[in-house]
């Protein structure tokens, strides 16, 4: 995918990383936008291209809250110190638990700031959208995400979007933010639109997954 944006050289985005982020919220992006011909590099702070990062898997289970278990190590195949925002069409924030303390480091919150002046294309899903807010970003904007992180978005000055199930996924001009990954097929759409992308459907066609259950 290339746009005139990026004056017919592909599309690049970055997908910021760190310990314990939610799995499918960062490998289903990761995976997805490589699939629309999408360079996708995934960095961490302080960590370089090679070095890894542990995921964790969040699920609903009927519980007060989400059920927490190991996911698996994530390879990164770029170094943050090493990152220049003029190569990047967009970012995709992870949601998890890294949000918690990467919301805290300011080099995090000056490489949201930036993408955000620049008016580049900025997803996030879940627990991410606390970055968002620390970063100062959200003010007057229209916003979901997890419901625990409605507060933090409110104090923020965030028009807060109640999400109508865990699939709600909202834009506003740059800003594409979902509830959980339960909204990934319409937050990805989205991003890559506003990446310059075009998506077509109406084919009508269907596919057939084959799943299996262990005893």
């Amino acid at each position: 995918m290339a746009d005139s944006k990026s004056q017919g050289r592909r599309v690049s985005v970055l997908l910021l990383c760190g310990d314990y982020m939610e799995d499918y919220e960062a490998m289903v992006p990761f995976q997805a936008l490589q699939a629309y011909d999408v360079s996708v590099d995934a960095v961490c702070p302080g960590r370089k291209a090679g070095d890894v990062c542990r995921t964790a898997v969040h699920e609903p289970f009927g519980h007060q809250t989400y059920s927490e278990s190991r996911g698996h190590n994530f390879s990164l195949n770029a170094t943050f110190s090493e990152v220049d925002l003029d190569k990047y069409d967009g970012l995709v924030i992870p949601g998890g638990r890294a949000p918690e303390y990467l919301a805290m480091d300011p080099s995090v919150l000056d490489l949201v700031r930036k993408f955000s002046t620049a008016g580049k294309p900025i997803a996030s899903v879940c627990h991410g959208q606390l970055i968002l807010a620390a970063a100062g970003i959200v003010g007057g904007r229209s916003l979901t995400a997890y419901l625990p992180v409605r507060p933090v978005l409110i104090a923020a000055g965030a028009h807060w979007v109640e999400p109508q199930g865990m699939s709600a996924c909202i834009t506003d001009g740059n800003l594409i933010t979902a509830a959980t990954y339960e909204g990934h097929p319409e937050f990805i759409q989205s991003f890559v639109k506003a990446l310059g992308g075009t998506i077509t459907g109406g084919s009508g066609k269907r596919i057939l997954f084959l799943c299996g259950v262990s005893k």
